[in-house]
């Protein structure tokens, strides 16, 4: 049975999500924010309770906190990072990043860029849809499990708000038109798991959302 636990890790408040099966004990990794020991712990530990396997590692994108744990993740686990080729340029600024915001990096190995709009995953007994989702980062990928009516959304959408649109790459227009076309095209039942804050679904946003309206 697949099963969804949230951390919510970092200066940002990022929300860390961890898939896993309770009967293969197999478990996927979404955007690691685990930024300190304390955190690390928490992932860790929760592993280790659970008797999972860490297997898997992806990132809806490469902004400095969904990666401030990617360093740790890989030399602990020796997953390597998967991406979509557009946050090449986005993962590079990473060490920037944390110095504008003056928050400790360890700038992890290269991404696997292999994430393609269009393409299927099979990933803990489930298959994902990968739709591109640009306007927050060039390069953003929403996760589909249709089975269960899931979206991993990273900063496209959140609960009665979007992402910004003012970082390098960002685009407003292009953001909304993101949202209208890859997700208010999904039932309104889906529940949507966005990279900051509570979980929403297709059909609240789509009614409350003031940024776009269904």
């Amino acid at each position: 049975m697949l099963q969804i636990h949230v951390f919510t890790f970092n200066p940002f408040s990022e929300n860390t999500y961890l898939l896993f099966n309770s009967e293969t004990r197999e478990a996927c990794l979404f955007d690691p924010g685990c930024s300190n020991a304390t955190e690390q712990s928490a992932l860790k530990r929760f592993l280790e309770e659970k008797s999972l396997s860490l297997d898997h590692l992806l990132l809806t994108h490469a902004h400095i906190d969904h990666i401030l744990g990617y360093s740790w993740v890989h030399d602990t686990y020796k997953l390597v990072a998967h991406a979509n080729e557009k946050e090449i340029t986005v993962f590079q600024r990473g060490v920037e990043s944390a110095m504008m915001f003056g928050i400790p990096y360890t700038e992890g190995p290269s991404l696997m860029t292999d994430l393609q709009h269009g393409d299927t995953l099979s990933l803990l007994g489930e298959e994902w849809e990968l739709r591109e989702a640009p306007g927050h980062s060039p390069g953003s990928i929403l996760f589909i499990c249709h089975a269960k009516k899931w979206v991993i959304a990273g900063d496209v959408l959140f609960r009665e708000s979007i992402g910004r649109s003012d970082l390098p790459g960002g685009n407003h227009d292009t953001l909304l038109h993101s949202i209208q076309k890859q997700l208010y095209t999904l039932p309104d039942d889906y529940t949507v798991f966005p990279g900051h804050g509570p979980e929403t679904t297709i059909g609240h946003e789509k009614q409350f959302n003031p940024f776009i309206l269904g």
